[in-house]
């Protein structure tokens, strides 16, 4: 075989075995509109540990990054010109495995999950800007870059009906959702 075919037939070989380690799928969450959200992709990255979700939503558009080795998540928020970082809630954030099995299986296309409502998150924003993206990894510093960015911290027992400033809201999937409540100096 000649040089340039065996360079073809890896190539190829290559393709094959890496197509799983970086799944892309499309889920449409509230197909009716009814519920405002849009159409959210979903892109699972098995060989760096990371999932992404575009929510494609005009000016409440967002992207929400999980890195499973950092532990850390972040959400940029389009309309807000924000990025904001916070722990990982392993207990009500599925595995990556999870996820993916998920995705491909189509359990969330136009429902969620079914079964149980979303795990609901509340997260209080520090108004401080974040000096180094460093330290949430390279997905992280790579999404945030050139975009302020705000620490976030998980409020456990939190009720969005007794708080009484701004939050965003997220519905991510229909598995989790998620509400950043606080300021930002670009509010």
């Amino acid at each position: 075989m000649h040089k340039g075919c065996n360079q073809i037939v890896f190539a190829g070989l290559l393709g094959i075995f890496l197509t799983p380690a970086f799944a892309q799928y499309n889920i449409n969450i509230g197909a009716d509109n009814t519920g405002g959200s849009g159409q959210q992709t979903v892109s699972v990255n098995n060989a760096h540990n990371v999932a992404n979700v575009d929510n494609n939503n005009g000016w409440d558009s967002w992207h929400t990054l999980w890195d499973y080795n950092t532990c850390f998540a972040a959400t940029r928020l389009f309309s807000k010109k924000a990025c904001i970082v916070h722990k990982m809630n392993r207990d009500a954030m599925p595995s990556l495995q999870a996820l993916d099995t998920m995705v491909k299986e189509k359990k969330l296309q136009d429902k969620g999950p079914g079964g149980p409502p979303p795990k609901g998150l509340m997260y209080s924003i520090n108004p401080d800007k974040v000096n180094n993206l460093d330290e949430f990894g390279k997905s992280i510093a790579s999404m945030c870059r050139r975009v302020p960015t705000y620490m976030a911290e998980e409020v456990q027992g939190a009720s969005l009906l007794f708080y009484s400033g701004k939050c965003f809201n997220a519905n991510i999937l229909g598995i989790v959702n998620v509400a950043f409540c606080g300021e930002t100096q670009e509010n």
